[in-house]
């Protein structure tokens, strides 16, 4: 399993690619969520839903043996493209690994750039969302020893 870190240097590399073009950038993300594995209808309810994104992003998670793992989906194509890069780094994942992980491959690709104010608000929901499941997921782990 890659680290986290790695698998951030290879988001930030495959995005290099694109040299900053915003009109590929955003084509690039959408077809990311195109790839998203497909999310049960049964867990697209309300209380899936991720509070502070604009968009309506499900995000649920299950502990598997020590790792966590994620599923989400989106109403639309950019923000499922942005939950599945978080999909990709954190899902597998220890709960001590995502708790303790620096996420910095957003500043690094300059996502600022092409998602607005109310994306970049979202996606700090979706990484507080899941910090919040590995969170519950390690006293889950602690208090089951």
């Amino acid at each position: 399993m890659k680290s986290i870190k790695e698998i951030q240097e290879e988001i930030v590399n495959e995005f290099s690619l694109l040299d900053g073009d915003q009109e590929m950038t955003v084509l690039y993300i959408m077809e990311l969520g195109q790839k998203l594995d497909e999310m049960p209808d049964r867990d697209r309810t309300e209380e899936n839903i991720v509070k502070g994104c604009q968009s309506k992003v499900w995000l649920t998670a299950r502990l598997d043996g020590d790792k966590v793992l994620f599923a989400a989906d989106s109403n639309t194509a950019i923000t499922k493209g942005l939950v599945s890069l978080l999909l990709r780094i954190f899902s597998g994942q220890t709960p001590d690994t995502i708790l303790s992980a620096e996420v910095d491959f957003m500043h690094k690709i300059g996502m600022e750039r092409f998602i607005g104010t109310q994306r970049s608000n979202g996606f700090a929901a979706m990484m507080k969302q899941i910090k919040r499941y590995a969170l519950a997921f390690k006293t889950q782990i602690e208090v089951g020893q």
